[in-house]
């Protein structure tokens, strides 16, 4: 397996708050650039998705694969692919909260973690550039649509 690939981002809002938008899976294709579906395919007891199915379209990047969930609570998501796409072999990652102490209004250090391999060969240099860049991508993301989630109450 590849190594992992790792950033870090403060944001505005609790722990709860960022849980909240990444476990609201359905609403994917609405901030992220890259996901057109994201269904939720199994849920669990803590009514949280267990395997949510994704159809990726990043240009000339296009799959469709499933990854399972499990859930610390609003402290940390982690994921692992469970059903293969055309491309991905595997594709584990987790986000991990940690509400900074003071201030107002919250702030939380929010770190995504990643692992990609596919099934084409990539060059070691260029697959990692490519996972920094989803990645700081999806923290970015992950912050405007926190801050928007904010401003409209919820």
């Amino acid at each position: 397996m590849a190594d992992q690939t790792m950033s870090s981002i403060t944001i505005d809002a609790s722990p709860a708050e960022i849980m909240a938008v990444i476990a609201d899976f359905p609403a994917y294709p609405d901030w992220t650039g890259q996901v057109k579906e994201a269904k939720v395919v199994q849920t669990g007891e803590s009514g949280r998705a267990e395997q949510v199915r994704f159809v990726l379209d990043a240009g000339v990047i296009k799959d469709e694969y499933t990854l399972g969930y499990s859930w610390d609570d609003d402290r940390e998501v982690r994921w692992t692919l469970v059903d293969e796409g055309t491309l991905m072999r595997a594709l584990d990652g987790s986000y991990t909260l940690v509400p900074v102490s003071g201030g107002s209004p919250p702030r939380t250090d929010v770190t995504y973690r990643l692992t990609v391999d596919t099934k084409i060969p990539m060059l070691g240099m260029i697959k990692r550039k490519a996972e920094k860049v989803i990645v700081d991508t999806a923290l970015k993301e992950l912050a405007r649509r926190v801050a928007s989630q904010r401003s409209q109450g919820g």
